[in-house]
């Protein structure tokens, strides 16, 4: 009965609705308590520590417990329906909006197994798109050293080319072999002379490009492994980060995805959080529709007289004297 925020001694004088404010004072209570196991959990995942988690947790169940009191016991009955449905109105949103609060970490520890998967399939889907992230920057951030290096190779090896095209018109001047570059006659001559020279020129222009770029290549490879070092070293970061990804909200956003992929876990999830919003609106539906019984009158009756005696003691000019309010039960007795 404290629970349920009836007034003590009132309830003393009308044994016949023990009952029913024992019902309602049983539902708050266990509101509270599926609070408390419900806020420990969510703050478990948060800071991983069962004692501050407990703390917590039964911090949050006594608010809960105490904020369920206030809306059960600041509903009165004397009045017309459509006032008692005006007063329930917010009174039921706020406890409808508790009861998801409360139910939703509940959700979590129920479906905890497949929430764990569905969180390792969101760290795989991440390390993923982080690779390709980390391939993006890798592309765009060594981008010009490669670039520079193709050029580089690309030059280097039409100098290869004009090389191996004189060496090889060079032996086929000194074989005798009929073209349009030789002369067709065995032996080392005038042209095969020439040919010579063209082949030491080109050797000569091959191995100078070579020794120019070499520094140039050296640099672009230092460059292009600081890159690729860098950010191997920030993946690493963030992939560790990534394997911590289960916090409270890591595992509403797996719970939500289970419920999009399994129409099954949608229904219990939606079940789950109904008998929650059911368990919270309980005790004010209860007192809603409850029948006017003797507590209320004898509730309203005390109301009106202690507004009464304060107006009798203003009107007398005590208007700053503090009531008494075991002397007022007197007075009414």
């Amino acid at each position: 009965m404290v629970c349920s925020g009836g007034n003590i001694h009132i309830l003393q004088k009308t044994p016949s609705e023990w009952n029913k404010f024992s019902g309602i004072g049983g539902i708050v209570l266990f509101t509270a308590v599926f609070a408390t196991l419900s806020a420990a959990y969510a703050m478990f995942t948060v800071f991983d520590n069962v004692w501050i988690s407990a703390a917590f947790g039964i911090l949050w169940g006594l608010m809960i417990f105490n904020l369920d009191r206030y809306i059960v016991s600041s509903i009165k009955k004397t009045g017309t329906w459509w006032n008692q449905i005006l007063m329930a109105v917010p009174r039921l949103i706020l406890a409808t909006f508790l009861g998801i609060i409360i139910s939703k970490p509940l959700e979590l520890k129920i479906f905890e197994k497949e929430v764990n998967k569905q969180l390792n399939t969101i760290i795989q889907r991440n390390k993923k798109q982080l690779q390709g992230e980390m391939n993006g920057r890798i592309l765009q951030q060594s981008g010009p050293f490669e670039t520079e290096k193709k050029q580089i190779a690309e030059k280097t090896t039409a100098y290869q080319k004009s090389y191996d095209s004189a060496a090889t018109e060079l032996e086929k001047e000194i074989l005798g072999k009929q073209s349009n570059l030789t002369s067709g006659k065995e032996g080392f001559g005038p042209n095969a002379k020439r040919k010579q020279e063209l082949k030491e020129q080109r050797r000569a222009d091959l191995e100078n490009y070579q020794k120019q770029t070499s520094t140039r290549l050296e640099y672009l490879d230092k460059e292009i492994s600081k890159v690729y070092t860098n950010l191997e070293t920030e993946r690493k970061s963030t992939e560790t980060f990534e394997d911590k990804y289960n916090g409270f909200a890591a595992r509403l956003q797996a719970l939500d995805e289970l419920g999009k992929n399994s129409a099954i876990i949608a229904a219990a999830a939606a079940f789950i959080m109904g008998l929650f919003i059911c368990l919270e609106i309980s005790p004010v539906l209860v007192k809603l529709i409850s029948q006017v019984g003797p507590y209320d009158y004898l509730l309203e009756k005390t109301e009106n007289d202690f507004r009464l005696y304060s107006k009798e003691k203003i009107e007398k000019g005590n208007a700053h004297t503090d009531f008494n309010i075991d002397k007022f039960k007197k007075e009414l007795e």
